[in-house]
């Protein structure tokens, strides 16, 4: 491993790559602990502890909402623009049709995710002023609507900087730039939350329990490690032909799918889905909606909906990315077929049955993760667990193979060993 990361900074280029996301991550870090001006932290500190549905917004923010900086809103505005284009893509032909329209279609599609993103970020910061945090504003020479005004203004340019940063990783470093944001900000409570446990910790046997959920963690990311590197394999045989004077084909290979083909994606989407009824609990202040919202925030209903969600979203994403007709008709160009399986329509349904099994037991395997953390957290109260529950594991190794694929593939196109031997 050490051999695989001395040779990624061997390469000028990759080097180059890295460098520039390690100091994107670090201007991301430094903006999470710089406050909006004109606001009260300790009332912001104390809402937030009243306001359990707001803790997984200030877990995808790494903290920055409990400090009230610029970067307060994080990345869920971003995500929750994404999803919906998806869905839209899926619901309208128009931009269905835009998005296979190749290179301009795509900058088409995410020109109005950053409008829909400025939109989402705007309602959410009037939300947070408005409502929630109203108390929070600070006395100030002002008027309070300027003041109000003006911390609302930081917020969405926060957000904005925040979309742009994570753009710049996507196109000039390495990795996914929203989902190392997130990463970046989750492994950042990890200090905070290991001396929290141990602090918390009187006793023997609380000391054996953190000890304990330590090596569940690790056994935990062993899996999910297990897990995202599986793959069903499908062979695929070339029938010969002759172009010219070359005898082309006859070569026997496979086509890898992966159990987890849709690697953190329908964890992080299945989270930004339900933030959404804590972010309209900022604007509807009715008894009801807030406990709605605190329920699907934390609790047994918040495990069910997670475990559905995580499951949906496997199989939406997947669908969504892989396309069996796509593939049936690339093999069947190139002299390809699958070994006691008829070219044409057969193909296609055999890829599609192999695909929707194989996305099973990842997604069982991802929903079980995911809210089995969570049902121990509520057993123990363990502040270990709280900050680093499945979620938050099955988002950082994901995010950590990701990244480290990538980097794999640089290398290998440079004849370098990489990290997985």
């Amino acid at each position: 491993m050490f051999s695989a990361i001395l040779n990624a900074f061997r390469v000028p280029d990759l080097r180059k790559r890295i460098l520039f996301t390690l100091a994107i991550l670090v201007l991301y870090r430094l903006g999470a602990h710089i406050p909006v001006p004109g606001v009260d932290a300790a009332a912001i500190q104390a809402t937030l502890e009243s306001l359990p549905a707001l803790g997984m917004l200030n877990l995808f923010s790494g903290d920055a909402l409990a400090r009230m900086s610029v970067f307060s809103l994080g990345v869920m505005p971003y995500i929750t623009a994404g999803i919906i284009m998806q869905l839209l893509q899926a619901a309208i032909p128009s931009l269905e049709a835009l998005s296979k329209e190749g290179e301009a279609g795509q900058r088409k599609i995410t020109q109005y995710t950053r409008y829909l993103t400025i939109g989402i970020a705007t309602i959410e910061a009037i939300g947070f002023i408005g409502t929630v945090f109203s108390g929070a504003v600070a006395m100030s020479v002002l008027p309070r609507w300027i003041t109000v005004g003006v911390i609302i203004i930081t917020l969405v340019a926060g957000t904005s900087l925040i979309m742009w940063l994570a753009e710049l990783i996507t196109q000039q470093g390495i990795g996914n730039g929203m989902s190392l944001l997130i990463f970046a900000g989750i492994v950042s409570r990890f200090p905070t939350a290991l001396a929290e446990a141990i602090m918390s910790s009187e006793g023997v046997w609380n000391y054996l329990l953190t000890a304990l959920i330590i090596a569940s963690i690790l056994l935990v990311i062993m899996g999910v490690i297990y897990i995202d590197r599986g793959q069903r394999r499908i062979p695929v045989n070339y029938a010969k032909r002759v172009v010219g004077r070359r005898v082309m084909g006859g070569q026997s290979t496979y086509i890898p799918l992966k159990v987890n083909g849709a690697n953190v994606v329908p964890i992080i989407f299945a989270s930004a889905f339900l933030s959404i009824p804590s972010q309209l609990a900022l604007l509807i202040k009715a008894e009801w909606f807030q406990n709605l919202a605190a329920a699907v925030a934390k609790g047994p209903i918040n495990w069910i909906l997670t475990f559905i969600l995580i499951v949906f979203f496997s199989y939406f994403y997947t669908a969504l990315v892989f396309n069996p007709i796509d593939l049936a008709d690339n093999l069947r160009q190139q002299g390809g077929f699958i070994p006691g399986v008829r070219p044409g329509g057969q193909t296609i349904k055999y890829i599609e049955t192999v695909m929707n099994r194989i996305v099973l037991p990842g997604a069982l395997f991802l929903g079980i993760i995911a809210i089995g953390t969570s049902i121990l957290f509520a057993l123990t109260n363990n502040p270990l667990i709280m900050q680093f529950g499945g979620t938050s594991i099955l988002i950082m190794v994901g995010v950590a193979l990701e990244t480290m694929t990538q980097i794999e593939s640089q290398l290998k196109m440079r004849h370098y060993d990489g990290f997985f031997k």
